[in-house]
């Protein structure tokens, strides 16, 4: 198997499509994709919808054509959106003729519910004319009823793939490769065996050894939380794997949810820049001296309003704090009715309680518009000294075992 290295792990090594302007795969960043809710016909509350997933991090979009008229709203929302748009196409395939003439980036086909070879191919040809790429959709939950007779009656991770090779093969009978594959179940371990199976699968290879780019998600995740740990646990371990081009979370949500999801996934993995706020914090022990929870509830509201891509930790005291969050660009820790406003680990001001959060907006301004450098510098002189002198007094006064671990073992041991 050959690897290219992207970020912090290995990727498989896949060949490139362009949807629109975004490449997907090749060792291009890894995409986030959502889809509207609105009926398509709808060409502004469908553009609204799209300028918000834009907004909260969606580089390619999906929008359903499922009649003239969505095909029609189409022709219209495409010269006007902000991010490529990809045209879902199910059981009529003149929708997906329909959709290439309103000028779409890409189609999506569910290989279940298109059924007749003349019709796939027609479709493919007329993509192949105008340099539009097809993402091979396969659903666990709409496969043909043969591949469901064929494996027992049921969904299996071979019978998802088989799906794919048919539609593929079908596709190469008109010369057309420009194509990327999803292989989705609501099923996580089912999904994730599937997708391993796809890459690993040289059916789906070129001549350069370049796998097929792949559309990596959960189908039919769920509302939230649930959906959301589904959907998380099945992207991630595949994109752990170097598995995936482009990924999308589906859930019964506010798309716009999909989007946040995806993009502070990828972020969280170190896959794509951050683009946004990165609260952390600590999860409270018996040294806290503030309500951490409430304190990184208020922080996240103020600070997430500021859209910069900074990392932040909320402590709840002053002893471990600082060290233990050393890493982040900005972080508060509680004591004493105070705060220690830190910079990379280093003191820069102590701030009365009811005024951290402040300060935190302050420090996190200064920082996205001047640098680290900068904040290091306007530090308070004294401020090191004042917080060690305060670390010093929760110490005398609380001991160093502020949760009792030591009188807990000697309990233990006496047992």
């Amino acid at each position: 198997m050959e690897f290219e290295s992207s970020g912090r792990y290995a990727r498989r090594l896949t060949r490139q499509i362009m949807v629109g302007t975004v490449a997907v795969g090749g060792g291009a960043p890894i995409s986030v994709q959502s889809m509207t809710t609105t009926k398509t016909a709808d060409v502004e509350g469908t553009l609204a919808q799209i300028y918000a997933l834009a907004a909260a991090g969606a580089d390619i979009v999906r929008c359903t054509c499922n009649e003239l008229e969505a095909a029609e709203g189409l022709a219209q929302i495409v010269p006007r959106s902000p991010v490529p748009i990809v045209a879902d196409i199910h059981h009529q395939y003149k929708m997906a003729l329909a959709a290439l003439e309103a000028g779409v980036h890409c189609l999506r086909l569910n290989p279940g519910n298109i059924r007749r070879p003349e019709h796939i191919k027609a479709v493919a040809s007329a993509c192949k004319d105008r340099g539009v790429p097809i993402r091979i959709g396969v659903n666990g939950g709409s496969l043909d009823e043969k591949l469901y007779e064929k494996y027992g009656g049921r969904v299996t991770p071979e019978a998802m793939v088989e799906s794919a090779r048919i539609e593929m093969a079908y596709f190469r009978e008109v010369g057309f490769e420009d194509v990327k594959v999803s292989v989705k179940a609501s099923n996580v371990p089912l999904m994730v065996e599937a997708y391993r199976m796809l890459a690993d699968d040289d059916f789906f290879r070129d001549d350069q050894g370049r796998s097929v780019p792949l559309h990596v998600g959960v189908t039919e995740a769920g509302p939230l939380p649930t959906g959301l740990l589904k959907a998380t646990a099945g992207i991630a371990t595949l994109l752990l794997e170097g598995i995936g081009d482009t990924i999308r979370y589906s859930l019964t949500s506010d798309p716009v949810e999909e989007a946040k999801a995806g993009r502070q996934l990828l972020e969280v993995l170190g896959l794509r820049e951050r683009k946004g706020l990165d609260l952390i914090a600590c999860p409270s022990c018996g040294r806290a001296e503030v309500d951490v929870i409430g304190l990184a509830e208020e922080a996240q509201r103020a600070l997430g309003e500021l859209n910069i891509p900074i990392q932040v930790a909320v402590m709840g005291c002053v002893v471990n704090g600082p060290g233990e969050a050393r890493d982040a660009d900005l972080g508060i820790a509680a004591g004493r009715r105070r705060g220690h406003l830190f910079v990379k680990g280093k003191v820069v001001r102590v701030v009365p309680e009811d005024e951290m959060v402040e300060a935190l907006v302050e420090w996190g301004k200064i920082i996205h518009s001047e640098g680290v450098e900068e904040a290091l510098r306007r530090a308070d002189h004294g401020a090191a000294e004042e917080a060690a002198r305060d670390r010093a007094a929760l110490l005398d006064a609380q001991g160093a075992d502020a949760n009792q671990v030591g009188q807990r073992i000697e309990v233990i041991r006496r047992l």
